[in-house]
């Protein structure tokens, strides 16, 4: 029984909801499409590797996420430079270059110099010209034997940071961290007065 002054309920419940419903059958069809598609374009860029060019190792941005690795954009003119690869060679052998870029952190400077290394001492470059070699080509040889590389190059791979187990002493226990961290505050607030405090006793005594 309806109570107080509302609206009487009359739900539309019969609508053919059936036909609204989208549907995702062409799905199996669209996944042999994609993997024809990849197979002639590593046939079209052969002997590159299919998965592009190689890309630096960068942090995410913001707070949240700066722990987490990713591939950049490109390698900043610093590390180019530091690895002895100029920026016009670096793109004709698959590495991508962002002049933009800054370094930030030695670290970071140091894993992509090292990656540039890595990438270069694997690298089979074949001549612009059919038996015509020029220098920084590779040999006859190295190229006889060489593959195109399928799938991803050099993947960026989390290191797994390794938690040291430590019994708890007795010292430890009677740490007191907040009242610690207190007095370290006010001992950096206090480092201005007290130098110049200091220094004032210091001119004292010399008169």
């Amino acid at each position: 029984m309806v109570k107080h002054n509302n609206v009487i309920p009359n739900g539309h419940f019969k609508k053919h909801w059936q036909n609204y419903v989208r549907t995702w059958f062409n799905q199996p069809a669209r996944k042999t499409r994609r993997r024809i598609a990849r197979q002639k374009k590593a046939v079209q860029i052969f002997p590159r590797p299919t998965a592009g060019n190689l890309r630096p190792i960068v942090q995410c941005q913001t707070l949240k996420y700066n722990m987490k690795s990713r591939a950049g954009r490109g390698f900043s003119l610093e590390e180019l430079k530091a690895a002895g690869i100029s920026k016009k060679a670096a793109r004709t052998i698959g590495i991508a270059v962002d002049h933009r870029r800054k370094n930030r952190s030695l670290e970071g400077l140091q894993a992509n110099v090292q990656r540039l290394k890595t990438y270069n001492a694997k690298t089979v470059i074949y001549p612009r010209k059919n038996r015509k070699f020029k220098a920084g080509d590779s040999t006859p040889e190295e190229l006889a034997t060489a593959t195109q590389v399928t799938g991803e190059y050099m993947p960026i791979v989390p290191e797994k940071r390794t938690v040291e187990l430590v019994k708890v002493t007795d010292e430890m226990k009677s740490f007191k961290a907040y009242g610690k961290l207190r007095v370290e505050r006010m001992n950096q607030r206090q480092i201005g007065a007290r130098i110049k405090k200091a220094a004032e006793a210091e001119k004292d005594e010399k008169k």
